[in-house]
């Protein structure tokens, strides 16, 4: 069985760095690029067509759900999972499900950045939203 590939996008090299070695410590999972922003983590999915695109909401140039619309767009229905270091709202959720996100989760827990890639692996989605959270 081949692995499933994992594009991540995120400003912060340490974030990446963390999230490579958290994803790669999984045996069906490899890591096969990474991007600094919005518009690199476009050019990156059409150069690697991974089959699977972790976003971080918060991007300089183009965040996360800009990104997120231009690649479902190239790429139809391709998996993604929203990453954001503060809490998901019901609006940011909602914000993430209208461009094809297939969840969104806090990348402050490693756990859940884990939870949200297996499911979206398995076909299935998985929003973390904080219900008393409101943007």
């Amino acid at each position: 069985m081949m692995p499933t590939r994992i594009l991540i996008a995120d400003d912060d090299p340490t974030i990446r760095m963390l999230l490579r070695r958290l994803l790669e410590s999984h045996p069906s999972w490899e890591v096969c690029g990474e991007a600094a922003s919005g518009s690199d983590a476009i050019e990156k999915t059409n150069q690697l067509a991974p089959d699977l695109v972790i976003l971080d909401f918060a991007m300089p140039n183009m965040n996360g759900i800009q990104a997120a619309e231009e690649i479902s767009r190239a790429h139809v229905g391709i998996p993604m999972l929203l990453v954001s270091v503060q809490e998901i709202s019901p609006q940011l959720a909602e914000a993430a499900r209208n461009v094809g996100f297939r969840g969104a989760v806090t990348k402050s827990s490693g756990g859940e950045v884990v939870r949200g890639v297996a499911a979206i692996a398995r076909n299935e989605t998985y929003f973390q939203v904080d219900e008393s959270v409101r943007t």
